[in-house]
């Protein structure tokens, strides 16, 4: 089964999560600094771009469908730059502000074409904000048809158990993009979406296929979510639900930069279901959509007419 662009249009995303801004110093290496061993990089161009879950529904809108975007924010530059960015893109921004928080944001320095140095601004945002979020996310709710969390371990989800159960309760696709070693908070959950490493960190390490489905299959059941899709870069990404197991391989490509993949793939995931498939019908595309990011140069999106080529 496919999915047209109507079907697409009438989907309502709400994504929840950690935002950051993205950005990124461009400059020439021409020598080796003479108070250290270390490049002395000369910036010649800047580029800011949505990072986290922004980038997360970022990737849903530039597929056509709807997406809102609840989250907090502090109060300084990055956060007016950050919605800024947003206010082009057909994002519907519900920011909560938080004069006490540091808008996260991650500083990549390139030089010769490659990421010489990632610096990251952030701090944990206040308990009153996270709980007003709540509350926002309950009127929301109602106008969409799947909740997307994405969890960067930054404290917006602090709160991630309660907002689950109301979804659920609700009648509403929760997908969850998780962090950590403890999965317990994402119980109820329709889907999870870990790589391999945060797998490996609330199962352990499998010797072999089988190993990996029962591990798998058991923490499905122990959560109690529907399915779990776990993202395998280039062993491409196997899904495990009461069927048993769905594997697709990896589309052979150029692997230029792997930097917000996983957000393309779940937001590409969210969007086809919300729009009518089912996620064994959805994982291909998602699949092809990872593949299509990996080839372009820091966080990226691909479109309806790439996904579809």
């Amino acid at each position: 089964m496919t999915v047209n662009q109507q079907q697409l249009s009438d989907a309502h995303v709400l994504v929840v999560g950690d935002v950051m801004l993205d950005r990124y110093w461009y400059g020439a290496v021409d020598r080796i600094s003479p108070e250290a061993p270390v490049p002395v990089v000369r910036i010649t161009r800047e580029e800011n771009r949505l990072g986290g879950c922004a980038n997360v529904a970022y990737n849903v809108v530039s597929l056509g469908a709807h997406v809102s975007l609840l989250s907090v924010v502090g109060n300084d530059e990055a956060s007016h730059l950050l919605e800024d960015l947003v206010s082009k893109t057909g994002i519907t921004p519900y920011l909560g502000r938080d004069d006490q928080l540091k808008t996260t944001v991650k500083l990549r320095i390139i030089g010769r074409q490659q990421q010489l140095l990632r610096v990251d601004f952030e701090n944990t945002p206040q308990n009153e904000v996270l709980a007003s979020q709540t509350d926002q996310f309950m009127q929301l709710l109602a106008h969409h048809k799947l909740v997307l969390f994405s969890d960067y371990g930054k404290g917006g989800l602090a709160h991630v158990s309660q907002m689950i159960t109301a979804a659920r309760t609700a009648g509403k696709v929760v997908m969850i993009d998780p962090k950590g070693s403890d999965y317990s908070r994402y119980a109820g959950a329709t889907c999870i979406t870990p790589n391999r490493a945060e797998l490996e960190q609330v199962i352990g390490k499998w010797t072999s296929e089988a190993a990996l489905i029962q591990k798998a299959q058991a923490l499905r059941q122990t959560l109690q979510l529907d399915a779990l899709l776990l993202t395998r870069s280039e062993e491409g990404m196997t899904l495990f639900d009461a069927e048993g197991e769905l594997h697709v391989s990896a589309q052979a490509r150029e692997v230029f930069d792997v930097t917000g993949a996983g957000d393309t793939v779940i937001a590409t995931l969210a969007t086809l279901v919300a729009a009518g498939l089912s996620l064994r019908e959805a994982m291909p595309l998602a699949n092809k959509a990872g593949g299509v990011v990996v080839g372009k140069f820091g966080t990226a999106t691909v479109s309806f007419e790439e996904l579809m080529a």
